[in-house]
């Protein structure tokens, strides 16, 4: 699991008690009528307002509850992507990734970034190692990505001898 999913579970464990608290809170106000009609009573209309505040107020929390439960499927979706391509990936990329020398960008799972370069992707096409954005890579961290792709397409064998 990812971290990410977890928050979402987190959240949405909030907000289904938040739900079950403002159900408990509106009971107790509309058990406090007394059964009585309201129109007879002095304060009828505000007390109307009340409960509509009330109900506006738990739609709400249960439309946040819905896009909580429709982001987790989101990242379930995204967590399944990654793990098909991960099956498909070359061993020697899974292992720099999982050293933290390349982080794996999980909207596009074969694009990889080098930690402490900015800008230079790695991208894995499936039989060929290339790079993109290589001109907008500092020249002060130029050569931590040179080392990384260069021996990254060594250990794949696609340097020709």
């Amino acid at each position: 699991m990812t971290n990410r999913l977890d928050v979402l579970r987190g959240s949405l464990e909030k907000k289904e008690a938040l739900l079950g608290n403002k159900f408990d809170a509106h009971s107790k106000d509309v058990a406090s009528a007394n059964g009585q009609p309201l129109n007879d009573k002095r304060n009828g209309r505000a007390t109307l307002n009340r409960w509509e505040e009330q109900s506006n107020a738990i739609r709400k929390v249960q439309e946040g509850i819905e896009i909580t439960k429709s982001a987790i499927e989101r990242e379930k979706g995204i967590i399944n992507d990654v793990r098909k391509t991960n099956d498909t990936l070359p061993q020697a990329i899974l292992d720099l990734v999982k050293s933290g020398v390349l982080q794996q960008w999980r909207k596009h799972p074969t694009t990889f970034f080098v930690t402490g370069v900015s800008k230079g992707r790695i991208q894995w096409t499936g039989d060929n190692l290339a790079h993109k954005y290589l001109r907008d890579v500092p020249s002060s961290e130029y050569p931590l990505f040179k080392d990384v792709y260069n021996q990254l397409r060594k250990d794949l064998g696609l340097v020709k001898s």
